[in-house]
């Protein structure tokens, strides 16, 4: 057996002692041959084993580099950017509102009148009427219960994709109990300000929290929160004007005598 290996592995040392004469100048030229061959081959694989891309570690760190993944970079939006999609939001949210039934949007436009009249006649007039407010927060009251009971119009009906379970029918009677609340309050502000939670909730749920309605409602029932929270806290505020032009009349009656 070990003589096999020999020859298998080391078969030159064996040949060289049996070649004499021309035999051996022509191994030695074939042998030279060969050995630079070997060298030559020698010296590509240890340029090849040297070369990064055969490197074992070279190897892990590209697979470990195809499983890495790093923290996204948000790039800073320009404000040219901003501003594009800000008014692209816009133009379709216009272009939804146009889209909408034409008895739902007169009669939602029609509803936002008794809101803005209030403050607005009152801003005009430049005196602050507390029945005119009481009136808007009760108008409010009443436009806040509808906007809750609608819920249970649009989850009864058998086909209907919103069930009557409870968290439809309980969250739809969340903005009633807050709107009467707000009658309770003694002050206009105060009853302001929880109208202005009672709607804020009330969206929430029609846009995001249970199933959404269609678009254009959507958008018609974001601007008419928009509306309506404004003409309440402006009105809240003219409140607050009348009643520091009160106190600063009084302190100027008190220092003249």
């Amino acid at each position: 057996m070990f003589p096999l290996v020999q020859r298998c592995c080391f078969p030159t040392p064996f040949k060289l002692q049996k070649l004499t004469g021309p035999r051996l100048l022509l191994y030695g030229k074939n042998k030279a041959t060969c050995s630079s061959l070997g060298l030559r081959l020698q010296r590509d694989v240890c340029l090849l084993s040297r070369s990064p891309s055969l490197n074992p570690a070279s190897v892990y760190a590209t697979k470990l580099q195809a499983f890495h993944t790093s923290l996204p970079f948000f790039k800073k939006k320009t404000p040219e950017e901003s501003e594009a999609k800000d008014s692209g939001i816009l133009q379709r949210s216009m272009k939804s509102l146009k889209d909408s039934r034409k008895p739902a949007l007169y009669l939602s436009l029609a509803g936002l009148i008794p809101f803005v009249s209030v403050p607005l006649s009152m801003a005009i007039q430049g005196t602050y009427y507390p029945e005119l407010a009481f009136a808007q927060i009760t108008y409010g009251a009443v436009t806040v219960s509808f906007l809750g009971g609608m819920r249970w119009g649009f989850a009864l009906p058998e086909d209907s994709p919103a069930k009557p379970d409870w968290l439809n029918l309980a969250n739809s009677t969340v903005p009633p109990l807050l709107a009467w609340q707000a009658l309770l309050f003694k002050d206009a502000t105060h009853g302001a300000v929880m109208l202005v939670m009672a709607l804020g909730i009330a969206l929430h749920y029609d846009i995001s929290l249970l199933p959404t309605y269609p678009r254009w409602f959507k958008v018609l029932r974001t601007v008419g929160t928009v509306v309506i929270a404004l003409s309440l806290l402006a009105t809240a505020a003219l409140k607050a004007v009348s009643e520091m032009q009160l106190s600063n009349s009084g302190n100027k009656w008190q220092n003249t005598k």
